[in-house]
This record gives structure tokens, C-alpha cells and sequence, in this order.
């Protein structure tokens, strides 16, 4: 039986230090195939328009191009590219950033070379990936208090959502698990994960952190 390719992977970071070290840690394994490391976001995208990879390896702060904006210019010019963050910063509003111009995956520098070849694989296959602190984050972001009079609910749900649909989302931002929700809304587990699968199709969320992003994005918060 034939071994599957190789996974095409570019890497781009402004520290050549931690550029070239990633570059050997993940060019070392059988089944990642390093073909471009870029400095900045310019560079990155240089490289993957010339080498078409399954998946992008990205730090948020370079020069010239930043991991935003070009996570942004990935997801629009090279839709078919997985990209992932690798980065130190696990602020509420660098993860939503992220996640909202199109990252796939976020994970921080401390991540072993088993946690990114993982992720990496993966974003390719059209998984997300956090780390648990990237994870807490967005939970602490999704449960926090607004700093000001959050925005009034629009009358009408974004994309289709129905207002038990929105009502669910809002618990699953409040990070109760589908028994917690059923007993809150006095609904049956089964009519729940059915509620559920129809929010992640609406909202075009892999899982139930992208839906909470998709949450925070949107201002759905339960109400108490």
C-alpha cells in the first residue's frame, strides 16, 4: 500500500531563529514536506502562490504584511490553503482576529512539534485546532461582562438562525455542555444535538469553539 504524500507546508515568521528552527523540526518528519519559509506576510504569500501547499504555518506580528492581513489575503486569494497560527499572543482579540479573517487552527510558541504536525494535518483536512489556553481564552471572552451597554439583539437572527437556535448558541458560548443546555431549555438531548448540527451548518462552524467565536463576533449572549 502507498504511504500518502507528503503534507505541503510554508512557514513564515520574522525571527529567523524560530523560522529555521520550526523549518527543521517539521521538515524531519515523514509525512510534513517544508517547501518555503517567509519572513513576513508578503513573502508568505509569494510562496504559496508558487508552491501551492495544503497549509500555511503563520506567526500574527511580522513586518511588511502581518499575520492578519494576510491570513485575510490567504483566505481570499488561496481559499484551498489551511492556516494555521503560531503565535505568543493568546489575547481575546488577536484569536477572534484571527478566526475571523479565516485562520483555521491557533496555537501558541509552546507548542511541541507533535501539537503543530497535528494541527497542521488537521487545518488541511478541514479541522480546527486550539490549544487549551487559546481555548480558555475564547470562553473567558464569550462569558465576561461587556465593558459597555452591549448592542441590542438585531430583531431578526444572522444567517437563518432561528431564535431557539440563537438562544442554544448563547449556552454553548456560556460553555454548558448538551445535558446542561437540554435541562436549562427542558428539551431532550436528541432535539438538542439536532438544534446544534443545524447552528455549526448555519453559521459554517467546524466545532463548538468556532461557534463561540461566531457568538462573540455576533453579540449572542444569554440572557439572565
Amino acid at each position: 500500500m502507498t504511504a500518502p504524500a507528503p503534507l505541503r507546508v510554508v512557514i513564515a515568521d520574522d525571527q529567523a531563529s524560530v523560522r529555521e528552527g520550526l523549518v527543521m523540526l517539521l521538515d524531519g518528519l515523514p509525512d510534513i514536506d517544508v517547501v518555503g519559509a517567509a519572513a513576513d506576510g508578503e513573502q508568505a504569500l509569494d510562496l504559496v502562490a508558487a508552491h501551492k501547499p495544503d497549509a500555511i504555518l503563520l506567526d500574527l506580528h511580522m513586518p511588511v504584511l502581518d499575520g492578519i492581513g494576510a491570513t485575510r489575503r490567504l483566505a481570499a486569494e488561496h481559499p484551498g490553503v489551511a492556516v494555521v497560527v503560531l503565535t505568543t499572543y493568546v489575547d481575546d482579540s488577536s484569536v477572534l482576529e484571527a478566526l475571523q479573517a479565516g485562520a483555521r487552527s491557533y496555537l501558541t510558541k509552546d507548542a511541541d512539534r507533535t501539537d503543530i504536525a497535528r494541527a497542521l494535518h488537521a487545518a488541511a483536512g478541514g479541522l480546527t485546532v486550539f490549544d487549551a489556553r487559546v481555548h480558555a481564552t475564547l470562553l473567558a471572552a464569550a462569558s465576561a461582562p461587556p465593558a459597555a451597554e452591549p448592542p441590542e439583539r438585531p430583531s431578526e437572527p444572522p444567517d437563518g438562525l432561528t431564535h431557539r437556535e440563537v438562544e442554544i448558541l448563547a449556552l454553548i458560548a456560556r460553555g454548558l455542555t448538551n445535558p446542561e443546555i437540554a435541562e436549562q431549555l427542558f428539551l431532550s438531548s436528541h432535539t438538542v444535538k439536532t438544534h446544534i448540527n443545524r447552528i455549526f451548518a448555519k453559521t459554517g462552524s467546524r466545532d463548538r469553539v468556532a461557534a463561540i467565536a461566531y457568538a462573540q463576533r455576533h453579540h449572542i449572549t444569554a440572557r439572565t
